[in-house]
């Protein structure tokens, strides 16, 4: 199952799993390449208004005052008339101020030592606070933005007895609670080396799904041997953001297997308590920097990328709360990333793309986790008007190995246009469901049949697309099988999340008519019967990733839909919650909080197994005894596999 074009070619020693295929550098530059595909802007449209309404081609010959259908026609044109509004409305859009930072040229991953200047605050930060002045930007534990990369290793790797003031006094002694090889961490040499591994690990797993970054420059810019800053003569000589060193190694460090973490994570029960100590680290840097408060590129970036880095439980106090990508999307607006009329300004491809998928990455994210975690979307459907990726079908395959074919960006197109329809029918269900009105009378009937309605549509518009495929032949690698799994899972869940919605608020009926009674209990086994029939195929697909290992290198994309899965089938008593259960075992390697919510899985099921289908309050009516032999067609691993446990098939978009 060996692809040469995946084997890691560096020496690092950061997977030690046979068989485990990883994308290598030349892989991890194209997917950043795909991420930031832009398209040209569009051609404008020159036809009047009469011309338009009778869908004729609308051309002016040089030298007349009309286009050529109106004078042949005799019609009077409007096409000056518009032509005149355009010009006033877009010279008020030139007027209007703009974050002048969007404009320039610099890279989101590649901006100056400060994270905001004189040149590049945005217009409501001067009239609120005055001019710019750095030292506004306090500096943290010995911290600022001038650190050097060793210097804030220095502090990153202290020893944790220092974190309750976070003044890192190194002693060996206090390394002992991360195991045997921590005190290693009192050497410059070895910190540098560690780094350069999580590094790494960092391209290989986190950055095939979050391509927010671009390897080339990120690797050429940590400069781990400085002593002071270098002058900025070029892009490449800008020194990266610390918070930004500091969030990128903290995510390696949640999946290294550099044998210092393993040692550490044998001493403490299988959990790494270094990579627990970088999180909150990271995190506290971050608020130190401003990051979540001032409207900059770096920190829309480090933003998004410390969300899913965190615990993902939201009843625990340092669980998912939205805090990082509500400031992130705050940013975004900041900086007026939502204006198509903002993006054309921006003319450096690599801060325009990065930029604008972010925006896609905040948005699709806002709406998917408004609804799994009954929250009001900070996004509306009108609050932007910005243009997917889009590709020229009929365009020549390029010569550049690191660019993305019209192939791919067609794909690319594709997935995220199925992402963005899926995302809006759940900001549309997560409006109803955070509404006082909602937990009082509950969920108005002619809502349920709409999404009904809407899920149905989309599932015949784009599941065969970008879901697994039901016949595999081609051997999967890491990036593809979790990616294919996990857009194919992210619509089944919206089944399963609507039918806990409808079972703890139930269904308003206006009418109460016997025609509209029997409606809501149509609404209601029918929700039920995709319901289940979408868990099973979580459950199965969980078990492909389960068994080739892959759930322990996911960066947060497959848990919720594994533990609203796993918590259907339970209360169901169906034994296919084993698959489930043992997902999110695996899933703890990086998130500890997936393990306390197997146990809950398991002991759900056991009292379903003791009382019957169990624990279901609206959608009573709709679970009947018979659901536990319910006559679906079965997900299993087998099925999906064509009869083995390793999983074929063919490579998907890797960005869902």
């Amino acid at each position: 199952m060996q692809n040469s074009d995946h084997v890691r070619s560096d020496n690092g020693h950061s997977f030690s799993h046979p068989g485990l295929i990883l994308p290598t550098q030349s892989v991890q530059n194209q997917i950043h390449e795909l991420a930031k595909t832009l398209p040209p802007p569009r051609k404008q449209n020159t036809a009047c208004d009469a011309c338009r309404s009778r869908k004729v081609k609308c051309n002016r010959l040089p030298g007349e005052d009309k286009h050529q259908h109106c004078l042949s026609k005799n019609y009077p044109c409007t096409h000056f008339v518009q032509q005149a509004t355009s010009e006033k409305k877009r010279s008020a859009a030139a007027r209007r101020p703009r974050n002048t930072s969007t404009s320039s040229s610099t890279s989101p991953v590649s901006a100056g030592s400060s994270p905001i200047s004189e040149h590049n605050t945005p217009p409501w930060f001067k009239a609120a606070f005055g001019p710019w002045n750095s030292g506004r930007i306090q500096s943290y534990g010995g911290l600022s933005m001038q650190s050097t990369t060793p210097t804030l290793l220095h502090h990153l790797f202290a020893a944790p007895e220092s974190d309750s003031t976070f003044m890192f006094k190194s002693r060996s002694s206090g390394y002992a609670a991360w195991g045997d090889m921590a005190s290693k961490l009192e050497d410059e040499a070895f910190r540098a080396e560690f780094a350069l591994d999580l590094v790494e690990v960092y391209f290989q797993i986190v950055h095939t799904r979050l391509p927010l970054l671009n390897p080339l420059q990120f690797r050429a810019r940590l400069n781990l041997q400085a002593t002071q800053q270098r002058p900025v003569i070029a892009k490449q000589d800008e020194p990266l953001h610390p918070a930004l060193i500091a969030t990128v190694l903290a995510w390696g460090a949640k999946f290294s297997e550099h044998p210092l973490l393993v040692a550490d994570r044998d001493r403490n029960g299988g959990q790494s308590l270094l990579a627990k100590a970088l999180i909150n680290r990271t995190r506290e840097l971050a608020e130190s920097l401003k990051v979540h408060r001032i409207p900059n590129t770096n920190h829309v970036v480090i933003s998004l990328l410390i969300e899913p880095l965190q615990c993902q439980d939201p009843r625990l106090d340092n669980g998912f709360h939205g805090f990082w990508l509500t400031s992130g999307i705050r940013n975004l607006l900041g900086l007026q990333i939502n204006h198509k009329s903002v993006m054309v300004l921006i003319k450096d491809p690599e801060a325009r793309g990065t930029m604008i998928f972010a925006w896609w990455m905040a948005c699709l994210s806002d709406a998917f986790s408004s609804f799994y975690y009954r929250r009001k979307p900070m996004l509306d459907d009108d609050d932007y008007d910005i243009d997917f990726y889009t590709a020229d079908q009929n365009a020549q395959e390029t010569t550049d190995p690191t660019a993305p074919s019209p192939r791919e960006q067609l794909e690319f197109l594709g997935y995220y246009q199925a992402a963005h329809a899926l995302a809006r029918i759940s900001r549309t269900i997560a409006r109803q469901l955070w509404r006082p009105s909602t937990d009082q009378d509950g969920i108005p009937l002619d809502s349920v049949l709409s999404y009904i309605s809407d899920l149905s549509k989309w599932r015949d518009a784009h599941l065969s697309k970008v879901g697994v495929p039901p016949n595999l032949e081609a051997n999967w690698d890491f990036v593809s099988a979790v990616s294919a799994c996990a857009s194919d899972a992210q619509y089944h869940v919206t089944w399963v999340a609507l039918f806990f919605a409808m079972d703890e608020f139930g269904i308003r009926d206006d009418a109460f008519t016997p025609s509209s009674i029997n409606q809501v209990e149509i609404a209601k086994r029918k929700v039920m019967e995709e319901a289940l029939q979408a868990s099973l195929r979580i459950a199965a697909l969980a078990g492909v990733l389960t068994s080739n290992g892959y759930l322990k290198l996911d960066p947060a994309v497959m848990h919720v839909s594994c533990i609203n899965a796993g918590n259907f089938l339970a209360r169901l008593g169906r034994p296919e919650v084993f698959q489930c259960i043992k997902a999110l075992e695996q899933y703890s390697y990086a998130y500890e909080e997936t393990k306390a919510h197997a146990k809950e899985i398991s002991h759900e099921y056991d009292a379903a197994l003791q009382k019957g289908p169990n624990n279901f309050h609206e959608m009573a009516s709709a679970v009947s005894p018979s659901s536990r032999a319910f006559q679906a067609e079965i997900m299993s691993v087998d099925a999906l596999t064509n009869g083995n446990g390793k999983h074929h098939g063919n490579t998907v978009s890797p960005f869902l």
